[in-house]
């Protein structure tokens, strides 16, 4: 074969960049497959191994860096290399990182932990076999592999660093080929395997860690240091500058966090420059500092000389053209200017420090915020000397400093790396500085950075309640001796009572106000309530509330006088809350995002109520409306739950016609909404059972009897009280919002609404197959149907199965609806056609948007509200 064909040969099996990643990469990704289903027993064991072997090689390791670099101190590149494995494997050795990390079973929580897959980790020439053991052995803790590019100036190194980890995972069982590296690193490959692996940690210069975060992949990197440090008068002189020397010292200031300049308090400048003299630093003069700055930073990019990066402070000196004894530990130069143009105001990454005299932290804060801001470093570290009793000089400096890292009296290249200085301050060669520097992480790089956590949820069921007033007194003629209570067990003194005009001319309030005469509790009453309660009379009436300053409120009346009194007691006690915030619907009462605040702090509220209707006396809703927009406040929280109900029939015998039928549909409405509801428990069950049957057997002789039916009279009374019970715990449904805008826009009593809306909506709700059902955990799947027939057995209703029960159910109540006077259809009540269908979309989007239609079984679609509003509107005809 001729010379020149060899050669073409040759030249034909040298491998692309690409090639060369993709090959690597093929490699260390079938390790990690393997990898990856490792026990944590073994990965403990291999972590451990693999610490030792790199902690038995920092000497080596560091003497290497030293020859190669030419960068820092032997003896500190010892240390650093010490740390990253002491350190490391100590702060993780009993962490999970495999499989089930994390249990709680009582919420139905497993947390899982998979490896990343391969990461690509660049090292940076400052710490280059210190940060190859710490991304290595936090890689293998985590199980997942790594392909190293290190910088071109210490690649012998840190492949020598990675090669003892690899070395010492594999005699322990790691896979094969689970870290590798490249001998001849360049930027082009880096780039490469940054694109081929799965997650970046990228430590190094600005331009690599933005290329990482322009990858496309998830990168872990960070920003440049440049720390600044103020010394406040509070501060103990000696630790503060010493704390800088120790830290600005060690490997020449090559720490990323460690101090580039100094804020000292005027008071104390002297001293602390004293200190720093005794110690062996070395200032300079103007004409030195203007060389040394010089040489120091580049202008007119601002970046470091990377010839001056890690050497001595002597050595610098040469390299500027001064003469410094030998032994000098730090060049200072003092500075006034903040400026991008001051070189002492810039990260310098060696024993080269700015210092500045500052007149108050204040004046400290405003100088180091904008050199971070400006010359670098946003995001990193910082640090404040102080009394640490001075709490609130640290909190303001806290809060005021833009960076990750905040040490406290603390030396800040040990005090950021972690767990040196702080040890919950976990321990790391890679530190994050959040969004301010462009960096997904803020805090110090670990091992949960390098986990894929999943969580299994298993279905649990809320916590449930049953809420209801302190004290619920029931049994005709009762309240006498109910209202005892007030003066024997609550100690109350002054009542106010809520009331209607009607029931006040009427006499309703005399023996409550003789039986408070009896008891020696003085008393006034507001009887200005309108059927349907507005905010601005019950403002009128809070003034005279809160200037009588009762200790008890009674509302005696039905549903607009207890909600009145609920809304007064409120504004008595909160004057202040909004109600545009009180009335904000909630999913969840107990996630509500606004907060009820805490009742009965002034006064106490008993509620009696004269309908058989609402009942409002044990529930925690009101509805007031705003007499000048017309808006509906809708409030519901556990907060206003009555202290005490007083339900004696006596206040209900003269009930007349129109008011019994439309209160005792309401009832029968509040107990089959709660039955069906989605958060129905065992526990409301019984209350809404009773109240239904005592409604369907009942309702009919109280409407047509009055108070010469006694019975029928209190078994409302009670079922009234038992359904209020119900639904205040498992909440109402779609009939009850959109009879709520059925009557705010057409003005029909709420009963009435009820009636006309409810058999269409039961028919809605048991649907074999709805659309979709309420979303409530403890709701299992759609069965409402199931549920009405279950509610129509307990009535005595029968049928073949449940379809038929209940169809049969509708049936009765239909019957039961005429018996009591209800007219068949919307459209009967006199409100007209172009009426109704001028407000029908409206009124279909606020009952959407209702607070009760989050309950309803099945969960609806608007078109649907509609569809039933029409239906209701033409009846059958």
């Amino acid at each position: 074969m001729e010379q020149k064909d060899i050669a073409i040969e040759a030249e034909a099996t040298v491998m692309t960049d690409a090639e060369k990643v993709a090959e690597k990469m093929a490699k260390v990704r079938a390790a990690q497959e393997k990898f990856a289903t490792y026990t944590q027993e073994q990965v403990d064991h291999i972590f451990y191994k693999a610490a030792m072997a790199a902690d038995n090689a920092r000497i080596p390791l560091a003497r290497m860096a030293l020859e190669e670099t030419g960068m820092g101190i032997l003896e500190d590149k010892i240390t650093k290399n010490h740390y990253a494995a002491e350190f490391v494997y100590n702060h993780y050795r009993s962490s999970k990182t495999c499989g089930v990390i994390e249990e709680d079973p009582q919420w139905g929580i497993t947390k899982v932990a998979e490896p990343l897959g391969v990461l690509a980790a660049i090292i940076p020439t400052t710490n280059p076999t210190s940060t190859a053991i710490f991304k290595t052995l936090i890689a293998l803790k985590t199980r997942n592999g790594m392909i190293i590019s290190p910088h071109p100036r210490a690649k012998k190194c840190t492949c020598a660093a990675a090669k003892v980890v690899l070395d010492a995972a594999v005699a322990a069982g790691a896979p094969e080929g689970i870290i590798d590296w490249f001998d001849e690193p360049s930027i082009e490959i880096s780039a490469q395997v940054m694109k081929a692996a799965d997650c970046i940690l990228a430590t190094g210069g600005p331009g690599m860690v933005t290329a990482a975060y322009s990858s496309g992949k998830p990168a872990l990197g960070v920003g440049p240091g440049n720390a600044t440090v103020i010394i406040d008068e509070s501060a103990d002189v000696k630790n503060a500058a010493y704390s800088v020397i120790h830290s600005k010292t060690f490997d020449n200031g090559m720490i990323c966090a460690s101090e580039q300049t100094i804020f000292v308090h005027e008071k104390i400048y002297d001293e602390v420059k004293a200190v720093l003299l005794k110690y062996g630093c070395y200032f300079l003069n103007e004409e030195e500092k203007a060389k040394v700055g010089s040489t120091v930073i580049c202008y007119p990019n601002g970046n470091v000389n990377a010839k001056i990066v890690g050497q001595s402070a002597a050595k610098i000196a040469t390299m500027s053209g001064i003469s410094v004894p030998e032994e000098t530990k730090i060049l200072i130069g003092e500075a006034t200017s903040v400026e991008f143009d001051e070189p002492f105001a810039h990260e310098k990454l060696s024993p080269v420090l700015g210092m500045y005299k500052i007149k108050d932290l204040d004046e400290g804060i405003a100088k180091a915020s904008y050199v971070l801001a400006n010359n670098g470093g946003i995001g990193h570290s910082c640090g404040l000397h102080v009394d640490v009793t001075q709490t609130d000089k640290i909190d303001k400096f806290s809060t005021a400093m833009k960076a990750s890292r905040i040490m406290i009296n603390t030396p800040t290249s040990h005090g950021g790396i972690g767990d040196i200085y702080n040890f919950k301050l976990a321990p790391s060669l890679t530190l994050g500085c959040g969004s301010w520097a462009g960096n997904s992480r803020s805090e110090n790089i670990g091992i949960y950075h390098l986990l894929n956590v999943k969580t299994v949820a298993e279905r649990r069921e809320n916590m449930l309640w049953l809420r209801t007033p302190e004290k619920v007194y029931h049994k005709k003629g009762c309240m006498q001796l109910a209202l005892r209570e007030l003066r024997d067990e609550y100690y109350c003194k002054k009542a106010f009572i809520v009331t209607d005009t009607f029931l006040y001319q009427n006499g309703y309030t005399k023996p409550i106000e003789e039986e408070l005469d009896r008891l020696g509790i003085t008393h006034a009453c507001f009887y200005e309530v309108a059927p349907d309660p507005t905010l601005q009379i019950a403002r009128v009436g809070v003034k005279q509330l809160a200037a009588f300053g009762p200790d008890v409120i009674i509302a005696l009346g039905g549903g607009s006088s207890m909600d009145a009194a609920k809304i007064m007691w409120l504004m008595y006690e909160h004057p202040d809350e909004d109600f545009f915030n009180l009335a904000s619907v909630f999913m969840d009462i107990r996630k509500r995002i606004h907060k009820f605040p805490k009742m009965g702090q002034k006064a106490k509220l008993v509620c009696i109520p004269t309908s058989a209707g609402t009942g409002s006396e044990v529930t925690p809703f009101a509805i007031i409306t705003d007499a000048d927009t017309g808006t509906k406040w809708p409030l519901a929280d556990y907060e206003l739950m009555p202290t005490m109900a007083i339900v004696d029939a006596d206040n209900m015998m003269n009930a007349p016609k129109g008011l019994t039928s439309a209160s005792g549909i309401d009832v029968l409405t509040h107990a089959t909404e709660a039955f069906v509801s989605i958060l129905a428990t065992d526990y409301t069950d019984g209350f809404a059972i009773k109240a239904t049957q005592n409604v369907m057997k009942y309702l009919k002789r109280a409407y047509d009897n009055g108070p010469n039916d006694i019975e029928a009279r209190v078994k409302m009374a009670d079922a009234a009280c038992m359904a209020g019970i119900s639904f205040a715990n498992a909440f109402l449904g779609l009939c009850h919002s959109m009879a709520h805008k059925l009557g705010a826009y057409h003005h029909l009593p709420h009963g009435v609404s009820n009636a006309l809306l409810m058999c269409e909506i039961m028919k809605y709700n048991a649907q074999d197959n709805p659309w979709k059902m309420g979303t409530f955990s403890q709701y299992q799947y759609p069965h409402a149907l199931e549920r009405y027939a279950e509610l129509a057995r307990y009535c005595g209703i029968s049928g073949k199965d449940d379809r038929e029960v209940f169809d049969n159910f509708i049936a009765a109540i239909e019957q039961l609806k005429a018996d009591v006077g209800i007219k068949p259809c919307i459209k009967e009540y006199g409100i007209s056609e172009e009426k109704f269908l001028a407000t029908l979309d409206e009124m279909v989007e606020n009952a959407f948007n209702d607070q009760c239609t989050g309950a309803n079984p099945v969960y609806p679609k608007m078109a649907d509200m509609k569809e039933i509003y029409l239906k209701c509107y033409y009846g059958n005809k």
